[in-house]
């Protein structure tokens, strides 16, 4: 089992601590842990389980973001700060930071496929990721309604609404690059007739 486990969810992160966080049979207080520079405390305690589990807003705790082109990075730090002991003198464990990072893509690939939301660990430092929702619609003359797929014609008039469902995550930007219409699905598909080209 791991130490210290990590979920990154649409606005929120969760780290669960294993109460033997080194592995020596000494277990770590609760008290002794905390989440990010703000020093924030944990949300739960299992005892049946001997694990503290953290949850915090992505912009909580003092946790910073990193825009990449291709993701948005939250980056916090778990800390174990040992208490001393009824003698100072002797020092039984030494402070631990450990990184902690949750990915969000910023961009993804549409079809008419349900995209599912998942996460999975990095090994350099302790992260996960999430993938948003996004999804492309053809929508009718007003802007209304989804329309309903009768077939289109060289030169008719497309209204196409891109979107991200963000749900509670923090507010972004969408940008569309390309979109291709085919016959069948894929992107090489032959033939396709390019809607949005030259990167938007």
């Amino acid at each position: 089992r791991a130490p210290v486990a990590v979920q990154c969810r649409e606005a929120q992160l969760e780290v669960t601590v294993h109460r033997d966080l080194f592995g020596n049979g000494r277990p770590v207080s609760a008290a002794e842990l905390s989440l990010g520079p703000a020093a924030c405390r944990h949300s739960r305690l299992d005892a049946a389980r001997n694990t503290v589990t953290f949850r915090a807003g992505l912009h909580e705790c003092g946790s910073t973001v990193q825009v990449t082109p291709d993701s948005l990075i939250y980056r916090t730090l778990l800390t174990y700060e040992p208490s001393p002991g009824s003698n100072p003198v002797i020092v039984r464990s030494s402070p631990a930071v450990i990184p902690i990072e949750c990915h969000y893509p910023r961009r993804d690939n549409v079809s008419s496929g349900a995209i599912r939301p998942t996460w999975a660990p990095f090994s350099s430092a302790l992260a996960a990721q999430d993938k948003l929702l996004f999804s492309l619609r053809l929508m009718n003359e007003d802007w209304s309604a989804e329309r309903a797929f009768t077939g289109f014609r060289l030169g008719d008039v497309l209204n196409i609404q891109a979107e991200v469902g963000t749900q509670s995550h923090v507010p972004l930007r969408l940008f569309v690059d390309s979109c291709v219409a085919t016959l069948s699905p894929g992107a090489e598909a032959s033939p396709h007739y390019a809607i949005i080209d030259f990167n938007g």
